[in-house]
């Protein structure tokens, strides 16, 4: 059963306009703009609160642990970070739904609450429910696909000198970039022209990135952009028989010692249009995600997938400011 929010306390109603200004004013948009009540119901059968009888350790509400993790990804938040964090500071706690007199969720608390999330296979349905809600605000351009991927790494590990042991993480891999050599993982996305993220797919680091494009461009019926990283024949082909534009870049051939005035004039172009892909991989960068936080496949991507979320309405407060969509009001 959901713990029970204490009454509102003297103490409360005098805090009540205290903390930062900026964090006020983001989590004003927060609360305005994005959908608590719609996205917690994608997740209502996380805890089974039908029989009241049957006791339990009380757990807190969905929203305000959604908000938790959201809140993680938009400061730079590890989970004893988190902790501090709302223990500190008011205008993070109120936020989240906690009064003074509540009890704060410790790090334990999220770890478990992330670990339902994955074991329940969740983050798929928060994300397109998320995606139709700003769909329909007009924040998500349907025509136009950008697709790219970047590498996230992490500890290559060492040898137990004992008994050989290794704590390499099993499920990252190497890749190369360059001259460089790279171990851990790789985070695929599909972006429209407004930088919005439509798709996404997650997956250890070796698979080159144009594994994963076909699936990103699948439901495109227009354009697709992309570098020359992802250019085939054979996906070239498919394209001109979906009647789908190819906008990635042009690589030379075997056999071809530079690239022809039209094709060079096409990159130009193309490597414009695709460039707000690009904002997505700098605002995680900026956020301090260059790096997998956890070990193992799943845990990281949904960690990935936590991430794109909160990008998304990140980006999306951008985008209402000028004046691109209509938003819908959140249901309460």
């Amino acid at each position: 059963m959901e713990k029970q929010k204490q009454q509102p306390t003297f103490l409360d109603g005098l805090t009540a306009d205290l903390g930062g200004r900026k964090s006020q004013a983001f989590f004003a948009k927060c609360d305005r703009y994005i959908p608590w009540a719609q996205l917690a119901a994608s997740l209502a059968d996380l805890f089974d609160d039908s029989d009241p009888a049957r006791g339990g350790r009380p757990h807190y509400t969905v929203v305000t642990m959604l908000k938790c993790l959201l809140v993680q990804k938009w400061f730079h938040l590890s989970d004893p970070g988190l902790e501090e964090t709302l223990r500190d500071r008011l205008s993070f706690r109120r936020f989240v739904g906690l009064g003074l007199s509540d009890d704060t969720p410790d790090e334990t608390t999220v770890v478990k609450f992330r670990q339902r999330l994955r074991q329940a296979g969740k983050m798929e349905d928060l994300f397109q429910t998320s995606l139709t809600y700003l769909s329909q605000a007009g924040l998500v351009l349907q025509e136009g696909t950008l697709v790219d991927a970047t590498i996230l790494e992490t500890s290559r590990g060492h040898i137990n000198k004992e008994d050989g042991a290794s704590t390499r993480d099993p499920s990252a891999s190497f890749t190369a970039k360059g001259n460089q050599k790279f171990f851990g993982y790789k985070g695929h996305v599909a972006a429209d022209k407004n930088a919005m993220v439509k798709d996404y797919v997650f997956d250890t680091a070796a698979p080159h990135d144009s594994v994963h494009a076909d699936q990103l461009m699948e439901k495109e019926t227009k354009e697709v952009y992309a570098d020359s990283a992802y250019r085939s024949q054979e996906r070239e082909e498919r394209l001109r028989n979906r009647q789908v534009q190819s906008g990635i870049l042009h690589k030379r051939v075997r056999g071809q010692a530079e690239l022809t005035a039209k094709q060079k004039e096409e990159n130009r172009l193309w490597a414009g249009i695709r460039a707000p892909v690009e904002h997505v991989f700098g605002w995680m960068a900026q956020m301090g995600y260059v790096r997998v936080r956890y070990r193992g496949l799943t845990r990281n991507a949904l960690d990935f997938g936590l991430m794109v979320l909160a990008y998304n309405f990140k980006r999306a407060f951008s985008l209402i400011a000028k004046g691109v969509g209509t938003i819908l009001a959140p249901a309460a």
